[in-house]
């Protein structure tokens, strides 16, 4: 994938995890990187599982990297509900 490509998934995985998720989001820049690192999770957890996208081209990567980046935003509200115990 090209750059242009990975922006537009991880902008549009980033905003709808933030709004599955319930949160305000990280604005665009955070939410373009949110997306990002959540098809890294998702495209690793998928290759890990043998699992296969549901969708074949650009849909596929982007419900891997929605999935992935909604991971994310649960395991960032959980660490910060334990930092915020613990500290």
């Amino acid at each position: 994938m090209d750059i242009l490509s990975w922006l537009i998934v991880g902008l549009v995985a980033g905003v709808a995890a933030a709004l599955l998720v319930g949160s305000a989001g990280y604005g665009l820049v955070g939410d373009v990187v949110v997306g990002v690192v959540g098809a890294v999770v998702g495209g690793a957890i998928f290759r890990d599982l043998h699992w296969r996208a549901p969708l074949p081209g650009l849909p596929g990567t982007i419900v891997v990297a929605l999935l992935g980046a909604v991971l994310l935003l649960l395991g960032l509200r959980v660490l910060k509900r334990y930092r915020t115990r613990v500290g």
